[in-house]
C-alpha cells in the first residue's frame, strides 16, 4: 500500500484489502491469530531459532485497540487533502540527514531506528503513531517487505507522527539544508572546528 500510494490517487483500505494478515491485527481490525502469535511461523521461515524467540515480538510491539479503526487512508504528499496521522518519507541518506536534523533542531532530541526482522509494519506505522516518536527503517532489513520486493534495498523509511509534523515543518524553514562543511573536506572541517572551539574558550574566559 505504501508503494501504491506514491503514484496512485488517494485511497482507503479496509480489513479485506490487506494481503498481509498482520496489518489488520496491528490496527485492531481483526482478532489476533494464534497461529502467528504462538511464534511458530518464524522458525519455519528460518527467521528465528525457536517459537519463544519469535513470540517476543508480539509482547513488545505497539498495536491499536480492537474495533477502534475501520479504514486507513493513503495519499502521496502532493495529493494530500487530509491531516495525516503519519507522514512516511522515502529518502536517500543525504535527504534523510536534512529531515532528521530539522526534527532535533530546537529540542536536541534523538530519533529512533527500531525494528524486528518480521512485522516491519509494526515499526513503520504502529510504533510512531502510538509512541509519538520518529522511527527510521532501512529497506531490505524486514522479511515481508524484502520477500515481496516492494522497494529497492538501502532506502531509508522515516515515519513522522502527527504530533511532530508542525515543528519539523517549521524547522525545515529555519535550517540551512546544505551545510557548507559537508563540501569543505576533512582538513578544512578540522580547522573550522578548532577555530570554533578557540572562539568559545575566549568567550568563556571573559
Amino acid at each position: 500500500m505504501l508503494t501504491v500510494a506514491q503514484t496512485a490517487e488517494p485511497f482507503y483500505t479496509t480489513k479485506e484489502n490487506h494481503e498481509c494478515k498482520a496489518g489488520p491485527i496491528l490496527t485492531g481490525m481483526v482478532e489476533p491469530d494464534p497461529v502467528f502469535e504462538s511464534g511458530q511461523v518464524g522458525p519455519k521461515l528460518g527467521v528465528y531459532e525457536d517459537p519463544r524467540a519469535n513470540r517476543q515480538i508480539y509482547q513488545s510491539m505497539s498495536r491499536l485497540e480492537r474495533n477502534t479503526v475501520n479504514y486507513i487512508a493513503y495519499a502521496s504528499l502532493d495529493k494530500l487533502t487530509f491531516d495525516p496521522d503519519l507522514l512516511i518519507i522515502t529518502a536517500k541518506p543525504s535527504q534523510a540527514e536534512i529531515l532528521l536534523r530539522a526534527a532535533s533542531y530546537r529540542t536536541g532530541k534523538g530519533w529512533n531506528a527500531k525494528g524486528t526482522s518480521v512485522l516491519g509494519c509494526a515499526w513503520l506505522y504502529m510504533y510512531p503513531y502510538v509512541q509519538g516518536e520518529i522511527n527510521l527503517m532501512v529497506t531490505g532489513l524486514h522479511h515481508g517487505m524484502k520477500a515481496r520486493k516492494l522497494l529497492p534495498e538501502g532506502l531509508l523509511l522515516i515515519t513522522l507522527p502527527y504530533q511532530l509534523l508542525p515543528e519539523i515543518a517549521a524547522n525545515l524553514g529555519k535550517i540551512e539544508w546544505d551545510l557548507p562543511q559537508y563540501s569543505w573536506g576533512k582538513e578544512a572541517h578540522r580547522q573550522r572546528m578548532r577555530q570554533i572551539a578557540e572562539e568559545i574558550r575566549n568567550e568563556m574566559e571573559k
